[in-house]
């Protein structure tokens, strides 16, 4: 293949990319973040921990971004082989067109706001191994509601022959978890934890009667499955998170 062929290629793949009019919730996929809770081997059973985050995930179609800002307050709980958590949460961020975008298009914006606020829940069982909690299942939850321009703007096209868009603003996500959390040895107070997600968001997604509508079913299976890890550093009472998935959200904190 010759480079002038790899060029024309590639430009009419930009132009379908910046012509499909694929839009889907702020938070969808998005909206489950790791939820801190004590340690067996932590002098307090009970915290509180506040965070605050950077957020950024492609749009559905990888043609625009979606950056946003996090803040989490949540309370974390352990007793003899349990663990749990609840929260809440307030997200602020802005829609990003891409550079493909077609800027004389009557729908054509550069940029739309985004808010959601929400709730999460987070439990599960573990066993101790000396310096090691292993929390070999959990469940976790997480319920949010957006606002914005950008939330209307999806409203406002939904309908329109071309566009193909979830309007959902109330989204709910449930999954599974498993988690390794331990401490230095010489120091409980310095601790890491490696945790994997997978899970789903509930409800209809119009998406699957429009765009997708020709996936067989083990790929639309696929679409509604989605996975993250999460990478969790506490030092004494600061704490962060690096979570990869659909985005990568970097968070610190401070435990009370």
């Amino acid at each position: 293949m010759n480079n002038k062929t790899l060029l024309a290629l590639c430009l009419l793949a930009a132009v379908f990319t910046s012509c499909t009019r694929l839009y889907s919730p702020a938070l969808f996929h998005n909206d489950i973040a790791y939820q801190p809770k004590p340690a067996s081997f932590d002098k307090e059973k009970m915290a509180t921990y506040v965070s605050a985050g950077l957020d950024a995930h492609a749009s559905p179609g990888y043609n625009d971004v979606l950056l946003s800002g996090q803040l989490n307050l949540s309370q974390g709980f352990t007793t003899d082989k349990f663990n749990f958590s609840y929260g809440g949460f307030a997200s602020f961020g802005d829609y990003q067109a891409g550079e493909y975008a077609d800027t004389k298009a009557p729908d054509y914006f550069k940029n739309k706001f985004f808010g959601a606020v929400g709730g999460r829940v987070s439990m599960n069982t573990y066993v101790n191994n000396d310096r090691v909690d292993v929390r070999i299942i959990g469940i976790e939850a997480a319920y949010s509601h957006e606002f914005g321009s950008y939330a209307d703007f999806r409203n406002s096209v939904k309908d329109l022959s071309g566009f193909y868009v979830d309007p959902r603003v109330n989204l709910i996500t449930v999954g599974l978890t498993t988690e390794v959390i331990f401490h230095n040895r010489d120091n409980k107070d310095l601790q890491h934890g490696i945790r994997g997600f997978l899970g789903t968001t509930l409800g209809k997604n119009q998406l699957y009667d429009t765009h997708y509508q020709d996936d067989q079913s083990t790929v639309r299976m696929l679409r509604n499955i989605f996975p993250k890890a999460s990478y969790y550093f506490k030092y004494y009472k600061y704490f962060g998170t690096i979570e990869v998935g659909s985005a990568v959200f970097l968070r610190v904190g401070y435990q009370f």
